[in-house]
């Protein structure tokens, strides 16, 4: 039993990293609760859109920390330029 299909880079002991997609829904994660919890604020929903605030804070460091991953990435000498590195 193999532990890819032939032709994939990833193995078992290294597996591809999908630090391109985390990054993508953390972007959609930021816009979406910022924009969400904004209309809320203003219709006067306080506490729902407070929470929804705070995630979009989290996941804007989540997109941070991504980002910094993939250029410690690049600095290595690793490159990918799919969904998946």
């Amino acid at each position: 039993m193999q532990a890819q299909p032939p032709g994939r880079r990833g193995t078992h002991d290294r597996p591809y990293s999908a630090l391109n997609l985390r990054l993508g829904l953390a972007l959609f994660g930021v816009v979406f609760c910022g924009v969400v919890g904004a209309l809320m604020l203003r219709a006067g929903l306080t506490v729902p859109g407070w929470l929804l605030i705070a995630l979009g804070v989290v996941a804007a460091i989540d997109a941070v920390v991504v980002q910094l991953r993939r250029r410690a990435r690049v600095r290595a000498g690793e490159r990918g330029h799919s969904i998946f590195e």
